[in-house]
């Protein structure tokens, strides 16, 4: 059980006419140091993105320090990731 949890949720609703044609990739990415379980999720035109950081340990020995850059770098491609919207089929 990890030390402390933050679960960011984001709710996006679509542009009328518009539907999702390509979500960013979800899932869970388990690294040593950290979790990052990921969710997303369309419900007629809302999208919704959770994702959810557990700290498992306070302090990082440095010979884990490059699971933890490597952490960073995930967190980073995953705040830019983006999704793909097409004209809705009448």
């Amino acid at each position: 059980m990890g030390l402390r949890k933050i679960r960011n949720t984001f709710e996006i609703t679509l542009p009328a006419g518009y539907e999702v044609d390509d979500l960013p990739a979800a899932g869970e990415r388990g690294l040593q140091l950290r979790e990052l379980p990921q969710q997303t999720e369309v419900n007629g035109i809302r999208w919704r993105y959770t994702r959810t950081f557990e700290v498992k340990e306070l302090s990082v020995p440095l010979s884990k320090v490059e699971d933890l850059k490597k952490l960073y770098r995930i967190i980073a491609g995953d705040e830019r990731n983006t999704a793909v919207l097409k004209p809705a089929a009448h």
